[in-house]
């Protein structure tokens, strides 16, 4: 299969064909966010197998995507997005707080958001490693995104007079590093401690990085 099958065209009970693609890779992408974030995972799923799940045809899947691995291409950006959302939702109603609050606020609604389904925790941290060069350059592009959010705010720290002046990109990159294996690590059970406690953690490495003052207690 070199490349996708040509879309329907036109109107069908009502609905344009560009509805009814979305509602198809809807379906596609939620099938797989089951069958690839739980069981039996992305390697040993089938397209066969998604299409059963996904309650549609071989010949819908492939009006929609190549292959299997686009499949996860897709659903990685959806997964991500969706936690970037909730970051960023979060940063908005925090951004007039104290460097500290902004912290806990952020994170807390990641780690939130992304620990709330395992499957998405298993898509965003497991399945995408080592699968091609492809994927493990859109993973990194991924992580870059959010490297850029955390050295943006570290500048507004810095402009608040709440942060030292400096490059903070590798110290971005190796935070969002220990976050990622940190949340990963907790959800398998082998952090024992709460959720909370794993975010308060995750602000007080991040507040030394800045060589912030901690949240004011009491």
């Amino acid at each position: 299969m070199t490349g996708r099958l040509r879309q329907p065209t036109g109107r069908y009970a009502g609905r344009s064909a560009e509805d009814r693609q979305a509602e198809r890779r809807g379906r596609f992408l939620t099938a797989a966010l089951q069958l690839f974030g739980d069981a039996p995972g992305y390697r040993s799923t089938t397209v066969a197998a998604l299409c059963e799940a996904a309650g549609l045809s071989s010949r819908q899947f492939y009006e929609e995507f190549r292959t299997l691995e686009d499949v996860l291409a897709d659903l990685h950006l959806q997964v991500n997005d969706w936690a970037e959302q909730a970051a960023l939702a979060a940063l908005a109603e925090a951004g007039g707080l104290p460097v500290a609050d902004r912290a806990a606020a952020v994170f807390g609604a990641y780690a939130a958001h992304v620990t709330a389904d395992r499957r998405r925790l298993r898509i965003t941290f497991v399945e995408i490693i080592g699968v091609s060069p492809r994927l493990e350059q859109q993973r990194l592009a991924r992580r870059s995104r959010w490297v850029d959010l955390l050295c943006a705010e570290a500048a507004s720290a810095v402009a608040r007079g709440e942060a030292v002046p400096r490059d903070y990109r590798v110290a971005a990159a190796a935070f969002i590093g220990g976050v990622n294996g940190l949340l990963h690590d907790w959800a398998e059970g082998w952090v024992d401690a709460t959720l909370d406690q794993v975010v308060a953690e995750l602000v007080r490495i991040l507040l030394g990085i800045l060589d912030a003052p901690p949240a004011p207690t009491g």
